[in-house]
């Protein structure tokens, strides 16, 4: 059966395929073929470029515009080719090997040059570089394309409702009142933060031979100072230089920004749930599409679909970053291939997360807010002024003003005038209480509104 939308077994490659195109250039077979014939290209001209190595001379302008152009109009004909000799190898390192010896039979230098391709390396060499740089590059686009497009609306969002104030929840009962925008700016402040925290995070890489002692290496040349070969490699490529590794680079480096993109999905599922709720107190409305159905037998609903969508999908995502982040640190003595397929996995996790803010921005742009159900739940919420009371009431040393506000509010229905009974009873200068007299639920917002304009 041909692929397509119907007949994908992922919804990745079929549903919502549409939503992670970006990532193809970045996580597929092809892709990851493309990176792959990158390292080998540049670990072949750096290995060109060492004074030491007399029987890889230092490479022509035509010899280097040669290999520019294998890198730069590498397709996914040439990694059909490079498929179809992995058929034969069953091995798909080597498969870019042969392939790039057949290329190098094209160029007058390189033709005599081939078994410099893949020089003192393990597949293992190739692999952690490509795949280091793999996740680099999405986890850069992921931040920089999308996640900071979703908060630069939530910021605008923050802004347009600064003012808009609503009773909080706590324990999910009526508490001190802030605003609408004041609580969207919390999550952007975290994401803020995070995302800072991620692009921080230096992935490393390591070149250095079967169990990393440089043992070919060294046999072949024991001149080259080779530490400095691999470690000027790898921070030219982009990486952070690994010393000490098995065949294998632990990815240590990795799993730190696997958490990372688990905890900011954390604070986006934290954002969807608070919205779902919100919707479901109808502070939220959202707007109608034409043609769009809530549901199959009830006609009025407008389901909050955006944000459940959401939901799921950086649930998807965060399991399988957790995943990864616990296997691809762990190999048997210096290698074992189970991490292998496992790492094949890790373009699903930066998929699903992009689904789920498309989903998001869909969701934050529906909404409307509903400020006649928003003032009626501040006007039922008297006794949220209590805590304003009481501590008034401990500025000037009056005794058990918080028990006295618990006795009469605790588990009741506060009303204006009968806090302001209480209010008038207080000995406290007439200026401290003409202004909690004028306090009002809707009023009493401390710097809700100074900090939502500030994000």
């Amino acid at each position: 059966m041909k692929l397509t939308e119907l007949s994908a077994i992922s919804p990745i490659d079929g549903r919502y395929s549409k939503l992670v195109t970006e990532l193809q250039e970045v996580f597929s077979e092809y892709a990851l073929i493309k990176y792959r014939v990158f390292v080998e290209i540049e670990w072949f001209i750096h290995l060109s470029k060492q004074q030491h190595i007399k029987e890889l001379p230092h490479l022509t302008k035509q010899s280097i515009t040669f290999l520019s152009k294998i890198e730069k109009n590498f397709s996914l004909a040439e990694a059909r080719k490079v498929k179809n000799i992995e058929k034969k190898t069953n091995h798909d390192v080597k498969a870019v090997e042969y392939y790039l010896r057949d290329q190098f039979k094209k160029s007058r230098q390189l033709k005599g040059l081939a078994e410099f391709i893949h020089f003192g390396c393990t597949s293992e060499d190739i692999n952690n570089i490509s795949y280091a740089l793999m996740v680099k590059d999405a986890s850069k686009l992921l931040i920089s394309n999308n996640i900071n497009k979703f908060n630069d609306l939530l910021k605008k969002k923050a802004h347009q409702y600064a003012d808009i104030p609503m009773v909080s929840r706590t324990h999910g009962q009526v508490a001190t009142p802030t605003t609408v925008g004041k609580e969207l700016a919390n999550f952007s402040s975290r994401i803020d933060r995070i995302s800072m925290v991620i692009s921080e995070t230096g992935l490393r890489g390591k070149m250095n031979g079967a169990v990393g002692n440089y043992n070919a290496h060294l046999i072949a040349y024991p001149k080259v100072d080779w530490e400095k070969v691999s470690k000027t490699f790898i921070t030219k490529v982009g990486l952070l230089w690994s010393p000490y590794t098995t065949q294998v680079e632990p990815k240590d480096s990795m799993a730190k920004l696997f958490h990372g993109h688990e905890r900011l999905n954390n604070v986006l599922l934290d954002f969807s749930r608070d919205m779902w709720g919100y919707i479901s107190l109808d502070y939220f409305s959202q707007k109608t599409i034409k043609g769009e159905v809530g549901s199959s037998t009830m006609p009025h609903k407008i389901n909050p679909i955006d944000f459940e969508n959401a939901e799921g999908n950086l649930d998807l995502a965060n399991s399988i970053f957790h995943y990864l982040s616990s296997k691809i640190t762990k190999s048997r003595w210096q290698r074992d291939l189970s991490d292998s397929t496992s790492m094949r996995n890790i373009g699903s996790c930066f998929a699903y997360t992009l689904i789920a803010l498309s989903s998001l921005i869909k969701g934050l742009n529906k909404l409307q807010i509903n400020k006649k159900v928003i003032n009626q739940d501040l006007e039922n919420a008297w006794e949220v002024l209590t805590e304003a009371i009481q501590t008034v009431m401990r500025k000037h040393h009056m005794e058990g003003g918080y028990e006295v506000m618990k006795k009469i509010s605790r588990g009741k229905n506060i009303k204006k005038e009968d806090l302001h009974a209480i209010i008038n009873s207080l000995d406290i200068p007439s200026a401290e209480k003409n202004k909690l007299l004028k306090l009002t639920p809707s009023t009493y917002l401390g710097l809700s509104n100074k900090l939502a304009k500030q994000i």
